[in-house]
C-alpha cells in the first residue's frame, strides 16, 4: 500500500492548483456582486478547457479527461480551496448522465463537457430532503406515449445557469423513481424563486414548478424505476468529492491563519508565540491530515475495485460526514485566529467559515451520514472500518 502520489497525479494536482490560482482572482469580485458576469463566465470558461479538467469524471473518449476516483479526488482537493464555491465553474457533470442513451449523449451529455451546456439536478422537495422517497412529484404517461410532469423542486443547485435539468419523479401508476431530462425552457417550468443563502455561491440554488410539463418518452434517463439506484449511486461519489473539497478549504485557512499568527503582533510577541494559538493550528494539522488520509484511502478502494457497493455507500458516508465536520471546526479555529479581521468578507477565511457550514447539509446530512454508518454496522459487522484486504 503506497499512498505517495505519481508522477501523473501530483500533475494533475499540479494543473488543479493552477487553475486554481488563476479563479481565485475573481473571489472577491463574486463575493461583493453575488455572482460573476458574462465575460468572467466565459474568461473562467476558457480557462478550464485549456487545463483538460473538464468533466474528470467523464470518460476521454466521450470528451472528459477521464481521471479515476483517487484522481478526480486530488483534483477537488486542490479546487476546493476557491472561496464564492468558484469549484463549481469546474464542471463535474452529474453522474446520472453517463446513463443517457447514444442519442440523449450527444443531445445533453457531450454538450455539457464541451461546456456549451450546463445540467443541474433538481431532487428535494418541500416535503422530501433527507427522505428522497416521500416523492410528491409525478410523471404521468399520456395516451401518445409521452410524460406530464407535475410537482415542484427546491435547492436546483446552478439551477439559474443551467439550460436543463434532471427531474426525480414518481412515474406511472405504480410510483416508479424515475429521472427525466428535461430542458428549461420547456413549457409549466416556472422558476419561482430565488432565496438567497448563507454563503455566496457562483451560482443559484432556485426552486422550480412543474405544471403539465409534457416530455417525450425518450426522456427517461436511466430507465423507468431506477431513479433511485442512479440517484443513490450519484450522492456516494459526490459525497466523497465533498470531503476532498472541505479537507482542501481547510488547509487554506490554516495556510492563512498560521501566516497572520506569524506576521500579527500583540503584546510584544508573534501571536504565534503564544500556546494557546499554537494548540488551534496544531489541532487544525490533525484535523486535515486525518481526513485526508481517510478520503484518499477510500477513494482509492474505489479505484482499485476492492469494496463492494453497499460498503462503499458508508464510507462514503463516514469520510463525508467527518471531513466536513471537522473542516467545520478548522476554519472556526482559523477565524479566530484572525480576530476581527476574521470576520471582515474581503477575508477568505471569513468567506470558508460560511460556506463550509453548508456541507454538513447538502448532499446528506451529518445526522443522515451516521444513520447510513450505523445500518451497515448493524446490518453486516465493524468490516466497514476496515481498510479492504483484497
Amino acid at each position: 500500500m503506497d499512498f505517495r502520489l505519481t508522477a501523473r497525479q501530483q500533475e494533475l494536482k499540479a494543473a488543479a492548483r493552477r487553475l486554481t490560482d488563476v479563479i481565485t482572482a475573481y473571489e472577491l469580485d463574486c463575493e461583493e456582486n453575488n455572482g460573476l458576469s458574462p465575460q468572467a463566465h466565459a474568461d473562467i470558461r476558457d480557462a478550464v478547457l485549456d487545463s483538460g479538467l473538464q468533466a474528470v469524471n467523464m470518460p476521454t473518449e466521450w470528451g472528459g479527461a477521464g481521471l479515476t476516483i483517487f484522481e478526480q479526488a486530488v483534483v477537488q482537493g486542490e479546487l476546493g480551496r476557491l472561496t464564492g464555491a468558484l469549484w463549481d465553474m469546474v464542471w463535474r457533470p452529474a453522474n446520472a448522465l453517463r446513463f443517457c442513451t447514444p442519442e440523449q449523449r450527444e443531445r445533453f451529455l457531450v454538450p455539457v463537457i464541451r461546456g456549451e451546456r450546463r445540467d443541474c439536478y433538481a431532487v428535494t422537495e418541500p416535503g422530501a430532503g433527507s427522505d428522497p422517497q416521500n416523492l410528491t412529484t409525478t410523471a404521468t404517461r399520456t395516451t401518445d406515449g409521452q410524460w406530464d410532469i407535475n410537482g415542484e423542486k427546491w435547492f436546483v443547485t446552478v439551477g439559474d445557469h443551467a439550460d436543463f435539468l434532471i427531474v426525480l419523479a414518481a412515474a406511472g401508476e405504480d410510483r416508479a423513481p424515475t429521472l427525466f431530462l428535461v430542458d428549461k425552457d420547456t413549457p409549466g417550468i416556472e422558476m419561482t424563486r430565488v432565496p438567497r443563502f448563507m454563503h455566496t455561491f457562483v451560482y443559484e440554488h432556485p426552486e422550480f414548478t412543474f405544471t403539465d410539463v409534457r416530455v417525450p418518452a425518450d426522456a427517461v434517463l436511466g430507465g423507468v424505476g431506477n431513479g433511485y439506484d442512479i440517484t443513490r449511486s450519484w450522492f456516494t461519489e459526490e459525497r466523497l468529492m465533498i470531503a476532498a473539497r472541505t479537507i482542501g478549504a481547510a488547509e487554506r485557512a490554516l495556510e492563512l491563519a498560521r501566516e497572520w499568527a506569524v506576521e500579527r503582533r500583540q503584546f510584544g510577541s508573534r501571536i504565534a508565540d503564544f500556546q494557546l494559538i499554537q494548540g488551534m493550528l496544531a489541532d487544525c494539522a490533525v484535523d486535515i491530515a486525518v481526513n485526508r488520509a481517510y478520503t484518499h484511502q477510500v477513494a482509492w478502494e474505489v479505484t482499485e475495485g476492492t469494496v463492494d457497493r453497499k460498503t462503499l455507500h458508508a464510507k462514503a458516508a463516514i469520510a463525508k460526514l467527518a471531513a466536513s465536520e471537522a473542516s467545520g471546526r478548522v476554519v472556526d479555529r482559523c477565524l479566530q485566529i484572525f480576530g476581527g479581521r476574521g470576520y471582515d468578507r474581503s477575508y477568505p477565511v471569513e468567506r470558508l467559515y460560511r460556506e463550509l457550514r453548508v456541507d454538513r447539509i447538502w448532499e446528506g446530512t451529518s445526522e443522515i451520514q451516521r444513520l447510513i454508518v450505523a445500518g451497515e454496522i448493524v446490518k453486516r459487522g465493524t468490516g466497514v472500518l476496515q481498510l479492504a484486504s483484497d
